[in-house]
């Protein structure tokens, strides 16, 4: 879990970078595909660090589900054992 969100925070680190300079972007799919994989707590600590997608209500949006989807499968694993 500490490569994936340590690579998912270098990832949104990238992206805000490429943006500052006009470069080739990471997509937003992408990036939320990065917190679904398990990095979530890496693109929330980037997110912050950088400002990163944190004035984009529709990335913010997305990135609840996430949040939800991963707490819901948190919750199940843990009644269904």
């Amino acid at each position: 879990m500490l490569v994936v969100n340590l690579l998912t925070y270098g990832v949104y680190w990238w992206d805000k970078r490429r943006a500052r300079i006009g470069g080739r972007r990471i997509s937003e799919r992408e990036l939320l595909m990065w917190a679904l994989a398990g990095g979530s707590a890496g693109a929330i600590v980037a997110m912050r660090v950088h400002r990163h997608k944190t004035q984009k209500l529709s990335f913010r949006i997305w990135f609840g589900l996430v949040l939800l989807v991963q707490a819901a499968a948190v919750v199940l694993l843990i009644y269904t054992r």
